[in-house]
């Protein structure tokens, strides 16, 4: 398993994209959540959602028609 960066988002978008994967079945992780939150700029510091190789295509597909 490799992961790869889907994209970067703030940091309440990227929890939502990562539970609307979940939702259809793609494992995802949020990186970089909490250090934005300890740096005290949750609002600057963008967090990277990263998926599976094998998932880009059809996590790319579920973010782009939302």
């Amino acid at each position: 398993m490799s992961l790869v960066e889907l994209g970067r988002y703030d940091r309440n978008l990227a929890n939502i994209i990562v539970a609307r994967l979940d939702s259809e079945g793609i494992d995802a992780i949020a990186f970089d959540g909490a250090t934005s939150i300890v740096e005290g700029s949750w609002l600057l510091i963008p967090v990277r959602v990263m998926v599976d190789e094998g998932d880009l295509p059809a996590a790319r597909a579920i973010v782009d028609a939302a």
